[in-house]
């Protein structure tokens, strides 16, 4: 597949999800969370679903984006034309939380630099 096409559909992907996230899905454990990325392999049988989420126990929320997998994927084959929706495998985004580590460390720097 083409790497736009599979750009493309990642992004659809990625949009659709968080539409999903933000109105459909019932559990509330779930509302709050947020698909930073969307990767789907080149044969389109995976995809590797990377989400934030906020004030909540990680290791709860990925059981239930587990255990809520069929009824996502089922949501995501109404909405994206694809001809095999990707079973979706969902991994927990750490880069928002380095990236904040990185922020305050250089917040850090600065202030005892400047006293």
């Amino acid at each position: 597949m083409q790497a736009v096409k599979l750009e493309r559909l990642n992004n659809a992907f990625m949009e659709q999800l968080n539409i999903i996230f933000g109105t459909e899905i019932k559990n509330p454990l779930l509302k709050n969370v947020v698909v930073t990325g969307v990767n789907i392999t080149n044969d389109l049988s995976y995809a590797k679903v990377y989400f934030t989420c906020f004030n909540e126990d990680i290791n709860k929320v990925l059981k239930e984006l587990k255990e809520s997998a069929g009824f996502i994927r089922g949501e995501i084959s109404k909405r994206v034309e694809i001809r095999h929706t990707p079973e979706l495998n969902f991994m927990y985004d750490t880069s928002l939380e380095y990236a904040k580590r990185i922020e305050d460390k250089i917040k850090e720097i600065n202030e005892n630099s400047e006293n």
